[in-house]
């Protein structure tokens, strides 16, 4: 039976974290079909879980996901994998298990993790690290004036830098005493700069000076999305980043930190990061969280039957 849930990731708690749209046995689904969901629902993105690929191309896995945004797929989301692992467990009354998933950036290995009390932990290893190359100076500067700030605003001696694990962000130190709760960001500026950079999520942070935990916003305006709540494509990468600069300690082997996100929109969430260290370079992350169903409710998909096609006009436009 097709499933929909709202699911908020990244907490324990309703209402905080980030809420997520998850579609379980979604193959009956069109890619179009699933766009209009996502858009009806109105998350930042919602997976869609469907049964392993079978073609010869495709590594081996134990579900295929989709992810869309309101306006676009996206190739793999960290809260919507939390909440798509969340609901399954829960649906299936999964113990503790290891599995893979295929998802636009490749196969992913996912850990469910059982509770004592009966409630999951889904841990997920994200993908290949990259690293672009430090924007330059008047880069910088516009993205200060998108971000309602000026280049002194930035953590000096550090660049604002494209970091991915499968899904790009641009990491924006800021340094300690910016009020990052009061940015107000000019979002049509933002969508531009994406354009010109090639990357679609900007993710200004600080560190805690309890040295183990992180702050962070994320804007994607270009792909619709104003402000995410918490995200795990923007955390995992800021773990990378933090050992590449060597900004937080570690004991040479993991760097393990909580990401701290979603406050100035009253839905605190918290990625744990683990980051595997070699030579002093980061070499692999992982995410992990927990989430809450606020509901679920059957699918019925006779009701989108003929969804995939623009339907016909009640009468002639006027001439």
């Amino acid at each position: 039976m097709t499933q929909l849930f709202h699911i908020d990731a990244f907490t324990s708690i309703p209402f905080r974290g980030n809420p997520a749209g998850v579609v379980l046995a979604a193959d009956g689904l069109s890619a179009r079909q699933m766009q209009d969901l996502a858009r009806e629902l109105k998350h930042s993105e919602t997976a869609f879980v469907m049964q392993p690929r079978k073609g010869a191309q495709d590594e081996a896995h134990d579900v295929y996901i989709r992810y869309f945004t309101p306006t676009t797929e996206v190739p793999i989301c960290g809260h919507a994998t939390i909440a798509a692992h969340y609901a399954r467990a829960v649906a299936m009354q999964l113990g503790s298990v290891e599995l893979q998933q295929k998802t636009g950036a490749g196969v992913q290995r996912i850990r469910v993790e059982r509770q004592a009390d009966g409630d999951y932990r889904i841990v997920m290893r994200q993908g290949p690290l990259s690293f672009g190359l430090p924007l330059s100076a008047a880069t910088r500067r516009a993205v200060a004036a998108a971000l309602g700030l000026d280049d002194s605003a930035f953590a000096p001696g550090l660049p604002l830098q494209i970091v991915s694990t499968g899904h790009s962000k641009v990491m924006v130190p800021l340094r300690a005493g910016v009020a990052l709760d009061a940015i107000v960001p000019d979002h049509a500026a933002l969508a531009a700069l994406s354009a010109d950079v090639g990357c679609n999520g900007w993710f200004p942070f600080q560190l805690r000076a309890c040295g183990t935990a992180t702050d962070g916003r994320m804007f994607a305006p270009a792909i619709g999305i104003p402000e995410d709540p918490v995200t795990g494509n923007a955390n995992g990468p800021l773990g990378a980043y933090l050992v590449r600069h060597g900004l937080m300690a570690h004991d040479g082997q993991l760097l393990r930190f909580q990401g701290h996100q979603g406050r100035a929109l009253r839905r605190d969430g918290v990625v744990h990061v683990e980051v595997a260290i070699a030579q002093g370079a980061p070499q692999q992350v992982s995410i992990s969280g927990g989430a809450v169903i606020l509901f679920c409710a059957p699918l019925d998909l006779t009701r989108l039957a003929g969804t995939s096609s623009t339907p016909a006009a009640a009468c002639p436009p006027a001439a």
